[in-house]
């Protein structure tokens, strides 16, 4: 692909497209970020690592298909409900809108990030079943594709109330349970790697994940990395019976849905070396870990 090739990322100042975007301009890609909020920290960050800036609103036809002029690849993210900022119907408008906008415009290559509980059947979760929509369309449409399905983030560990200042970690698995997780800059770099070679990807669709791991792993390595002991266990029962959203995530997570459908192995020899979860607590998390030990609080930006 020619080195003036240039890439539209979404999502860019999120943990999906940030990463994304960071890890085509590492390799030398000219990138373009869609934001809308030029003035933000996080838009002027990427601005600052010479990734231009096209600017408009993902409820915006005219914007979107301004962004894509003399574009030759396009990664396609959408933040989703339970982040409280659209509906489920409202990220399928924009998954569509972004794909519609890259045929028009002539986009070569359209990679659309999705969840591992997509395209596997009817989840009854919005959020997840919205990804398959998304998916069927992109799928129905005359223009090269591929679908990338991450499993949940190592970052979502992190996210408030998991108890880590009191010495303990709840979380989805039973403790012998596992399930797969993927490092944000595996994804990033994995991602960026599918963008670079249309031709070699087009028509996949190629579930992601870095590591599988169980409640007694993260057990064993929260406690090595907060030097003191870090207890596993499930959500309890009343707390499940009393947010039917958790319930229904362990259920599909028992049923095998949100376990994780990846080759790891696969993966590892397609796009080199992914992240342990020790690794990850080593480097790219150390620091969010460790805040989170004091304080867990924090909010986590999950698109």
């Amino acid at each position: 692909m020619a080195q003036s090739a240039e890439f539209l990322v979404f999502g860019a100042t999120g943990q999906q497209g940030g990463a994304v975007a960071r890890a085509l301009k590492a390799k030398r890609k000219k990138v373009r970020a869609f934001v809308r909020d030029p003035e933000s920290v996080k838009s002027k960050a990427l601005a600052a690592e010479g990734i231009s800036l096209a600017i408009g609103d993902l409820f915006d036809h005219a914007s979107i298909n301004q962004a894509m002029a003399g574009i030759v690849g396009v990664f396609s993210v959408q933040t989703s409900s339970p982040a409280g900022e659209v509906t489920d119907a409202q990220e399928v408008w924009q998954g569509k809108a972004i794909a519609e906008s890259a045929l028009r415009q002539g986009v070569r290559h359209l990679v659309y990030s999705s969840g591992g509980a997509a395209g596997k059947g009817t989840t009854g979760m919005g959020h997840f079943d919205s990804k398959s929509e998304i998916e069927a369309y992109v799928r129905g449409l005359p223009i090269m594709s591929t679908i990338t399905r991450p499993a949940s983030f190592m970052e979502m560990m992190l996210l408030p109330g998991m108890g880590l200042p009191q010495g303990e970690f709840t979380f989805f698995m039973r403790p012998e349970q596992s399930m797969q997780m993927i490092a944000v800059n595996d994804l990033g770099r994995i991602n960026a790697e599918i963008l670079v070679a249309p031709d070699h990807y087009a028509g996949k669709t190629i579930e992601l994940a870095s590591a599988s791991v169980t409640g007694k792993d993260l057990e064993r390595a929260f406690t090595a990395a907060a030097g003191r002991m870090i207890t596993y266990r499930r959500f309890s029962d009343d707390l499940l019976a009393q947010n039917s959203f958790l319930n229904h995530l362990c259920e599909l997570l028992d049923t095998g849905l949100l376990a994780g459908a990846a080759d790891i192995p696969a993966l590892d020899r397609e796009f080199g070396h992914l992240t342990s979860l020790e690794e990850w607590l080593g480097g790219p998390g150390k620091s969010l870990f460790e805040a989170a030990l004091v304080d867990d609080t924090a909010e986590v930006a999950l698109r």
